[in-house]
């Protein structure tokens, strides 16, 4: 009757956690086939810096490593590449993939009961440790986050016997995505607290370089915590491009009497320094190439001839998911007139990096105004200081993407 009574009180606590969850947030839901793991045989050193950092428990200081970089440089990839790592080694806690407009996904009060459910999948005893709380107390997860976090996760962790678990380690990815600034910055702010009582336990953060978020790692405990930037990488793209039309030629229906190689050599150089290193433009080119009802010959043409072919009133843009994916970040600043002028000036520059004084004084603005200007773009403007200092006059802006400067336009 006991131990009846224990699994009937373990079920009802899994219950309760996935009627609380975002099933749909973690790196394996129905629909993770939308967030492709990396391609083989790229982010290779960016993986192994990962298992090594998971590994590593000397350094308790470094138990929370955030993952930035500008937007389409791969972040969630890699995350996914991770987690299916993780899960082999069954060293994964638990993974949530935010994002912004989904219903669950965006919602922050999804994300511990979310990692709860998990980690009681793989720990038996968390499982039964936490199954105690939530039978006497369900409304658990609807607690507040800080709540949530200590009564779903903590105090059970705590009560388990884990000392033949491994290192086990959280993977949040798209911080920037969860909705609402404040309930990002909570979340983090959440983080040192709860690691310094679980020092086997590992956070990755994975998050665009917005400032409210850049804000939160440069104070207090989380100026310890390890920071692994994402940037473009040319040989990556080149790799992936080089296999995707490998592919294509030898899959492809309109592709049977093209020989090999295709495309020229010339061609994979040109789109390459198009995406800056960038893979979300790599991967926009071979969905748009490989469409099953055109001539792969003919779409390619199409993206190496962009402006002659704009005119074209029956124009198609190969680029509309980048579009939206641009139009998005763009759309959440407030100032757009004056923006569009900022941006135009950068668009003009023949070099990467404009200094924001100069900007300023052709535009009639302060560089502090130019600065709150695009401090929601960082994921696709970055910002500079030679002299680490805060003084504006001494800031640099830069493009991420040399494809955005072909062209710059804002939503009105």
């Amino acid at each position: 009757m006991s131990i009846d009574n224990k699994i009937d009180n373990s079920n009802l606590a899994l219950r309760v956690l996935y009627n609380a969850s975002a099933s749909d947030a973690t790196h394996d839901a129905s629909d993770s086939f939308t967030r492709a793991p990396c391609h083989p045989n790229t982010r290779v050193t960016i993986l192994d810096h990962l298992t090594a950092w998971s590994k590593d428990t000397r350094d308790s200081a470094r138990q929370i490593l955030w993952m930035y970089g500008p937007a389409g440089t791969g972040k969630s990839a890699i995350a996914q590449s991770f987690c299916e790592e993780l899960h082999a080694r069954t060293c994964l806690a638990g993974s949530f993939f935010f994002r912004r407009g989904h219903l669950s996904r965006k919602d922050a009060t999804k994300l511990w009961p979310t990692i709860a459910y998990q980690l009681a999948l793989i720990s038996p005893s968390f499982k039964a440790a936490l199954a105690m709380r939530l039978t006497s107390d369900p409304a658990l997860v609807n607690k507040s986050l800080p709540a949530q976090l200590q009564r779903l996760i903590i105090d059970p962790y705590h009560d388990a016997d884990t000392s033949n678990d491994c290192n086990f380690v959280i993977v949040i990815d798209g911080l920037d995505e969860c909705e609402g600034e404040a309930r990002q910055q909570e979340i983090l702010r959440s983080l040192p607290e709860f690691l310094a009582s679980l020092p086997m336990l590992r956070v990755l953060i994975a998050s665009r370089p917005e400032a409210h978020i850049k804000k939160v790692f440069a104070k207090g405990m989380f100026s310890c915590a390890q920071q692994l930037n994402v940037q473009g990488s040319y040989e990556d793209v080149r790799v992936y491009l080089t296999d995707e039309f490998e592919r294509i030629r030898d899959t492809h229906t309109e592709m049977a009497s093209i020989s090999s190689p295709w495309p020229e050599d010339k061609i994979i150089r040109h789109l390459i320094r198009q995406s800056s290193g960038h893979f979300i433009y790599a991967a926009t080119v071979i969905r748009f190439v490989e469409d099953s009802d055109f001539d792969p010959i003919e779409r390619l043409a199409i993206v190496t001839q962009l402006p002659s072919q704009q005119e074209d009133p029956d124009y198609v843009s190969p680029f509309s998911a980048l579009d939206e994916l641009y139009l998005q970040i763009l759309s959440m600043v407030p100032s757009r007139p004056q923006l569009s002028r900022v941006l135009a000036v950068i668009a003009a520059e023949y070099t990467a990096r404009v200094p924001v004084a100069p900007i300023g004084q052709l535009l009639g603005l302060k560089p502090t105004e130019i600065l709150l200007m695009i401090r929601r773009l960082h994921s696709l403007i970055g910002i500079e200081d030679h002299q680490q200092s805060l003084a504006a006059d001494t800031l640099e802006v830069l493009s991420h993407n040399s494809s955005h400067t072909d062209e710059m336009y804002l939503p009105q």
